[in-house]
This record gives structure tokens, C-alpha cells and sequence, in this order.
């Protein structure tokens, strides 16, 4: 946990406020590219709390902003019914991406805006998609099958009535034999683009065999997303060694309940991320979380290999260009 101060907390809405005022809509490409002229106005408190992820566990909470549900409106029934609802929460998390990083979007995911909305919606209740609900959405790496994914995965809590949980794994925090490491760290089966992906799924290119484990300098780094791996075109042993990797992350699992306001801030190469089943009542009152990507320039956490992929034909966009 990261708590912010009422006055810091204040300080970056505040920041929020004035360049929503100023741009007239968080998706506004002027917005965008004045985000590192905004974050440089920030004080040092803000920045501290903002410090890359420096744990085993992979992860933290950014806890103190506050949320007015009444103002919020009601949790909507689809990411495109969003509109502007929540828009100020938004740029606020597009600020914290950006002292972090530098925020991306994909061409292919929610017509390219760099903020998510994450709600269920009807006739998804049983994708392992960010929309579902009667399912335990499998801990996976967000986008694992793309090259260019993010480094660190933003989570901001916008409605959490019935407290649902957002699970969490760290690789560093496993105990895997040497063999069942070295095992997968071979590339032996692609990862393939997740339904939220409907164009990458068309993409005609050859899938290419990718590791699940790499060795990043600082400890291992994972890139893991089991419900879109074709796990039958693998050897026994490897299937095996990944089968004890899934056992090892179930076993070294968190169950995080965000507050309204709450930021979970993941690290992508190192945590896997999923959700616990619930029953949505579409009724404007289910869970509501704003999702953002972010990249680190320069961090080297992994295989040069991935240089070489095609992601499926999707471009991931950044918010500015240097």
C-alpha cells in the first residue's frame, strides 16, 4: 500500500481538473501530449508514491484519491456507452501512467483510447475477457500475445460494491525446480490474441513459439496466458513443467478488493493478473474499473527475440511522440 496524503491527493485531481478544463475531453490528442509538461509541475510527494514497483510481489495500491459515487453515474453495460462518464478519473490516471511511463493504447482494443473501461457486459458473462463475469477470469499477462505489451498494468477502482477481488501472482514468489524453469524457457507454443482482439485473430501470419519464462537480469519475468495458449501442440514435459508453474502462481495467489479511488499498479513481466467470478446485475451499481498501459523505455526484462514478432498485425500507440 501507497497512501497519498488529503494534499497530495488533491494536488493531482486538482492537475487533472485543469487539463480536462483546458483540452475538453481526456481523449483529446492535445491532452495527451500535454501530459509531461503537467507531470513536471507535480511534486516530489506524488512522484515518491509513484516509484517503479520495488517488491517481490510485483505490485502496490495507490490509496487516498476520493470518489464521489453519486457524481459518478451509473456503472454503464459496455465500454462504448461509456462516453464521458468518469472522464476527470480518466485524466487522473493518465497523469499516474505518465509519471510512470509512457502511456499506450492498441488500434484494434476499445477504438484506440488509452484509458479502458472495464464493466461486464450482457452475452460476455463467460468470455476470459475484462467484460465477463460468471467466470474466474484466468490470471494471465495483459496482452501477453503482442511483443509491444505494457510493462506495468493500471487498474483504477471507479465502483466495488460487492468488494469483487482482482487476483495476483508473482513469479519471484514461486519456488520452481531448476528443470521445470529451464524447461520453459523454451520457446515451444505461440500466445495467441485474446478476444478482445477480434482483428489480431484474422491475422494471417504463422503464430511464433514464445518463452513463458525469461531470466531479466533482476529475477525472473514471465509472460503467461494459459486460456489463449495452445497447450495441446506441447511436449509432456513442457505441459508438465507449466502445470506446476500454474500450481506454484495458484498457491503464491493474492485476492486484492479495490475501493473506490484505489490505483492498483501491476507489474506486468513479473505479476499475473484475474478476477474472481460474480454475478452482474446490470443494474448501473456493478464493478467499474478505468484501465491503463504503460511503458518503461529502456527496461530490459525481455528475450531480444521479441523484436522479431509480428503481434498479430496490431500497432500500439503511444500518447506522445519525443
Amino acid at each position: 500500500m501507497r497512501p497519498l496524503d488529503p494534499a497530495t491527493a488533491d494536488e493531482l485531481t486538482t492537475a487533472a481538473a485543469k487539463l480536462l478544463a483546458e483540452h475538453g475531453s481526456a481523449t483529446s490528442p492535445e491532452l495527451l501530449a500535454a501530459l509531461p509538461e503537467a507531470c513536471a509541475r507535480l511534486g516530489e510527494t506524488v512522484r515518491q508514491a509513484l516509484r517503479p514497483v520495488d517488491t517481490a510481489d510485483g505490485l502496490f495500491v495507490l490509496r487516498g484519491l476520493h470518489l464521489d459515487d453519486t457524481e459518478l453515474g451509473p456503472t454503464p453495460g459496455h465500454w462504448s456507452t461509456v462516453g464521458d462518464a468518469g472522464a476527470l478519473w480518466d485524466v487522473v490516471l493518465l497523469l499516474v501512467s505518465a509519471l510512470m511511463g509512457t502511456p499506450i493504447a492498441w488500434d484494434g482494443q476499445q477504438d484506440g483510447r488509452f484509458v479502458h473501461n472495464i464493466v461486464p457486459s450482457p452475452g460476455h458473462e463467460n468470455e476470459q475477457t475484462g467484460a465477463s463475469s460468471d467466470v474466474l477470469l484466468t490470471p494471465h499477462t495483459e496482452d501477453a500475445f503482442h511483443p509491444g505489451r505494457a510493462h506495468l498494468l493500471l487498474l483504477a477502482c471507479m465502483r466495488n460494491h460487492d468488494h469483487i477481488a482482482t487476483t495476483a501472482a508473482s513469479i519471484r514468489l514461486t519456488e520452481l525446480a531448476d528443470q521445470d524453469i529451464e524447461q520453459l524457457q523454451r520457446p515451444v507454443v505461440p500466445i495467441l490474441p485474446d478476444d478482445a482482439y477480434e482483428q489480431a485473430q484474422q491475422f494471417a501470419g504463422r503464430p511464433a513459439p514464445v518463452p513463458t519464462l525469461f531470466d531479466g537480469g533482476e529475477g525472473l519475468t514471465m509472460r503467461f496466458d494459459p486460456a489463449y495458449t495452445p497447450l495441446d501442440d506441447a511436449d509432456e514435459v513442457w505441459r508438465a513443467a507449466y502445470g506446476r508453474l500454474e500450481d506454484e502462481l495458484a498457491r503464491v495467489s493474492v485476492a486484492v478488493s479495490l475501493q473506490p479511488g484505489d490505483v492498483l499498479v501491476v507489474d506486468n513481466d513479473v505479476v499475473v493478473h484475474g478476477r474472481v467470478p460474480f454475478k452482474a446485475r446490470y443494474d448501473g451499481t456493478d464493478r467499474w474499473l478505468k484501465r491503463a498501459s504503460v511503458r518503461v523505455e529502456g527496461r530490459s526484462t525481455r528475450p531480444l527475440a521479441e523484436h522479431d514478432e509480428h503481434g498479430y498485425g496490431q500497432a500500439a500507440l503511444t500518447a506522445w511522440t519525443d
